[in-house]
């Protein structure tokens, strides 16, 4: 930790402002570095990592070709040692918090490194690079890696809002889907506009506007991008913000002034998207695992039968799982289409393949769910602890911390089980239907823009009310 680079707590509260510039500086220089082309990458059209951009909010050739995967899988990493207890944390001690925190940040940058080097291994930029190129763009890789990794913490410590890992997540699916509807990009198989408005134009322009807007209604050659998909992704919004609004109320008063009352809301969602983003973690750190195989063993070895096989869709281009783990590791998206969940030749395979990829993601939700509870501050003993200090108390029960955990035992554990489940079911759910950004992208934006406008509130009544803050819990 003492090598690594830091960011410095600010010595003095940030103020409403300065946060909302230094978060927008960030997004900035995010996209920025999702513009900028590595030097000594030549950009090809097949993109191996296509599955995983949305997630690792990454961009294929560009200085943010990492995105934050190496952020999330080392929590993930971590995530499974404390809930496995191979390691043992108590995260109510601020030393052992702390030590934690730093122990992700010095992981993130070792996959930093690894991902990168094993990009150069795998072949991802072509088998005939020479060294020097080779080291250039390891370089690249992990001075860029660290730069996502140090605006992170920067935004996490205090300097902005939220975490760079939502934001960034948010900003990718978003641009997704603004360029899934107006994209003007004619590389089609239907060579019209890829964007589903414009690409509706050049239908009702050729084919009249009945039969053009039938056609764009299912777009068969390039059902990704149809009029479907779009009312999809309306339809996916809608769903994941009720959700989103599902709550418990806990009666609480403040026990030095009798008669003033409040209430601890729990969310059917208690620990909102976590879950989905550490086992879409999972997925993706397998699939990039597949494909560094299978470039450097050959598609015939036994072990890349076994984790993932690839061929070039023939809409598209790019390279799809067709075998192996990785193929029920991935959302079959749209039932219309290549790719469908259920396809007409071989419908029990593709039944099967979404009935396992569902399980997979609600048992792992449900788990990492129950996970995330115990290790970021948010089970009953801590709720506990925060209500104590905090001067607030349950109507009718002693404030004792003993006694509050008991009572919070039959709320917070049954929320977060029943949060993964659903969150679980609405990612998979989500991915079945073909919607612009995928299911699960748009189920994390739709929580982090809540949580954004939550935390933007709150902030905001502690900038001019700033005796509020410990109540608030910024």
């Amino acid at each position: 930790m003492s090598i690594t680079p830091e960011v410095v707590k600010p010595e003095k509260e940030v103020s409403f402002n300065t946060k909302l510039l230094y978060t927008f500086i960030a997004l900035i220089i995010y996209f920025i570095m999702a513009s900028t082309p590595l030097i000594g990458v030549e950009k090809t059209a097949a993109d191996p990592f296509s599955f995983l951009r949305t997630i690792t909010a990454s961009t294929q050739g560009t200085l943010a070709e990492l995105g934050i995967g190496p952020i999330v899988t080392a929590g993930l990493i971590l995530q499974i040692l404390v809930g496995s207890k191979i390691i043992n944390v108590d995260m109510s001690d601020p030393e052992e918090r702390a030590l934690y925190t730093g122990t992700q940040k010095v992981l993130s940058v070792i996959m930093t490194i690894f991902e990168a080097v094993a990009y150069i291994i795998g072949g991802a930029y072509g088998r005939d690079l020479e060294l020097g190129t080779q080291m250039l763009i390891i370089a690249q890789l992990v001075a860029a890696g660290i730069l996502i990794i140090l605006i992170d913490e920067m935004i996490q410590k205090g300097y902005g809002l939220g975490s760079g890992i939502s934001l960034f997540i948010a900003a990718g699916v978003s641009t997704t889907i603004v360029a899934g509807l107006f994209s003007l990009d004619a590389a089609t198989p239907d060579r019209y506009a890829r964007g589903i408005l414009p690409a509706l134009f050049n239908a009702i322009n050729e084919k009249g506007v009945i039969e053009g807007f039938s056609y764009m209604f299912f777009r068969d050659q390039f059902p990704q991008h149809s009029i479907l998909s779009l009312l999809a992704t309306i339809f996916i919004f809608l769903v994941i913000i009720y959700f989103e609004s599902v709550k418990v109320e806990i009666p609480l008063s403040v026990a030095q002034a009798r008669g003033m009352r409040h209430n601890y809301p729990l969310k059917l969602l208690y620990v909102s998207n976590i879950p989905v983003i550490l086992v879409s973690a999972v997925f993706a750190d397998l699939y990039f695992i597949a494909q560094i195989l299978g470039n450097t063993m050959g598609p015939n070895s036994a072990i890349v039968q076994f984790i993932g096989t690839f061929e070039p869709d023939p809409n598209t281009g790019q390279q799809v799982p067709t075998g192996g783990l990785v193929y029920f590791l991935t959302a079959p998206r749209g039932f219309f289409g290549a790719g469908a969940v259920f396809d007409p030749q071989q419908p029990v395979d593709s039944i099967l393949r979404a009935i396992v990829y569902a399980a997979i993601m609600i048992i792992l939700s449900i788990a990492f769910s129950l996970m995330w509870v115990e290790t970021a501050g948010m089970s009953s003993r801590d709720v506990a602890k925060q209500l104590i200090d905090s001067g607030m108390q349950i109507p009718g029960w002693r404030r004792n911390p003993k006694i509050l955990e008991r009572l919070l035992d039959n709320y917070i554990p049954p929320v977060a089980f029943f949060g993964g489940l659903f969150i679980g079911i609405l990612a998979a759910g989500a991915d079945f239907l073909g919607a612009l950004g995928t299911g699960t992208g748009i189920l994390l934006t739709v929580s982090i823009t809540r949580q954004y406008f939550e935390l933007l509130a709150k902030e905001r009544v502690a900038d001019m009310h700033p005796a509020l803050r410990g109540f608030l819990g910024i």
